[in-house]
């Protein structure tokens, strides 16, 4: 049983829209706080966006039967504070029980017990998971107009830019890669077998230790550059490759046997049964891929192109980006686009695909801002990596003055002596973006992103533009209720 937000029922339960805030105190919860508080206040808002969460949240299930649950406010209250704050999952209950403010804007009242398993990590987790990325970019922009109210002026003047989101994962080498896949497929492997009664899995340790003293001396090696560096490399990876064929091998019969031994199983042990095939045929999978691929770069000498190579088995969408910039020219995760306008909003963002450039989507994400600003855009700038022929031209019919800079020094030079005004003005201010991307990265936790999956990623990175959003819409609102408070203090003129 679910309700969409609380209702004061005690006399302790301070109305959400009256809880007071400190405002001057510096931390970056208060803005969050006053957002939220901001956006109770506004019933359209406040209901447009938990019906979006309670669509995700009660896709297959009645919310009016079963047990209590978190609340769809509870939920988005939790969800803009973990990553809002830059928290992990621990810190984040530590607030849910002990911080006064935070309870109270989420209607709970200074009466009520201390209750340690309702507001524990795994259960805020699980709650969290099922806000879709679709959600919370619906979500992102609704936040964004409740802000362009206040500020109409903000979307006339807007700038864009991408930077990498890590994911987390350690240095990918092929034989790491093929460690990692070893161990799942051991451990998934003998938990199946022991399910099913099948024999020869019971080495899962012995074969693990192997595993890593194989890598060991593969990694040794490596190390050393003298003398003939390629066939001692080879040599080394040949027990570790031949080892994976054998376990590759015993996997793909055990997958090949499982479905004749499902028939005695009760339905819980069916299904456990079947989440561990699928598991172990996933693994079976990306670990063939990563064998075939270090047969390529070290028996065959051959250069690997990128999109074809894996760089984690735990995290296969990983994309390795050559950015060439220092102190990290090589980075693994995914593009992000942002567009920022005058104020500090975040209007539209994006996870781009494996592959995409910046010019691919130039045209396309200012399109999709101007719609969700309703028109209103005026001004564009983008750095030189937008920049084609084409894309000029057809930045010219988005907006009044696009800004984006021709790629070599000549027509670099001849551009900058015949540009606008309105072009000049672009240029200084697009490096601004820059300040966005680190406060997204250092305050809003979008250095590397801590969930799993790919639609995990996805969700990660629209709770960090949420955080961000609200972190400015916050600043705003205590702006114009206490002037001069430090909480509302920003540098942006």
């Amino acid at each position: 049983m679910r309700v969409a937000y609380p209702r004061p029922t005690t006399l302790d339960a301070i109305p959400i829209s009256q809880v007071p805030l400190n405002v001057n105190c510096r931390d970056e919860i208060v803005p969050i706080l006053a957002s939220l508080q901001h956006l109770y206040a506004d019933d359209a808002a406040r209901d447009e966006i938990l019906s979006f969460i309670a669509k995700d949240v009660n896709a297959t299930s009645d919310p009016f039967q079963g047990r209590p649950g978190f609340g769809y406010w509870e939920i988005l209250v939790l969800g803009a504070v973990r990553l809002g704050c830059n928290l992990d999952y621990d810190k984040l209950q530590n607030l849910a029980e002990e911080h006064r403010s935070l309870r109270r804007i989420m209607g709970i009242g200074t009466w009520d017990d201390h209750d340690p398993l309702r507001w524990d990590w795994r259960r805020i987790r699980d709650n969290l998971c099922l806000v879709h990325p679709e959600t919370l970019a619906k979500i992102n922009e609704l936040v964004v107009r409740v802000g362009h109210r206040l500020e109409p002026t903000a979307a006339e003047k807007v700038r864009g830019d991408t930077f990498v989101v890590k994911t987390n994962i350690h240095y990918p080498t092929d034989a790491d890669l093929l460690s990692d896949g070893l161990r799942k497929i051991l451990h998934v492997g003998a938990q199946l077998a022991l399910l099913l009664g099948q024999v020869g899995w019971r080495q899962e340790a012995h074969l693990c230790n192997r595993v890593k003293r194989l890598v060991w001396a593969v990694n040794k090696a490596c190390k050393s550059k003298k003398g003939d560096m390629a066939g001692r490399r080879r040599r080394a990876y040949r027990p570790l490759m031949k080892l994976t064929h054998k376990v590759l091998a015993r996997a793909r019969q055990l997958l090949h046997g499982e479905a004749s031994w499902l028939g005695g199983f009760n339905e819980a042990g069916r299904m456990t049964a079947i989440g561990l095939d699928q598991q172990l045929g996933h693994y079976v999978a990306l670990t063939a891929k990563v064998l075939e691929q270090t047969r390529r770069r070290v028996v065959l000498c051959e250069s690997v192109p990128n999109a074809e190579k894996i760089f984690s088995i735990f995290e296969p969408h990983t994309e390795l980006i050559n950015r060439g910039k220092t102190p990290q020219p090589v980075e693994f995760g995914h593009r992000v686009l942002v567009i920022e306008d005058q104020v500090g909003f975040i209007v539209h963002y994006q996870v781009l695909d494996n592959g995409v450039q910046d010019k691919d989507v130039g045209v396309s994400s200012l399109r999709a801002a101007q719609r969700k600003v309703d028109e209103k855009i005026e001004s564009a700038s983008f750095d030189r990596a937008f920049h084609t022929p084409q894309n000029q031209q057809e930045l010219a019919e988005v907006v009044a003055h696009p800004c984006v800079p021709v790629r070599g020094a000549k027509q670099e030079a001849r551009q900058q002596a015949e540009a606008t005004i309105e072009f000049r003005e672009g240029r200084k201010r697009h490096p601004g973006v820059e300040s966005a991307i680190h406060g997204l990265e250092d305050g809003n936790g979008l250095d590397r992103c801590r969930d799993r999956t790919k639609p995990g990623y996805e969700r990660y990175v629209g709770l960090g533009i949420l955080g961000r959003n609200l972190h400015v819409l916050g600043k705003v609102v205590l702006r114009r209720q206490a002037e001069g408070c430090l909480a509302g203090q920003s540098k942006r003129t």
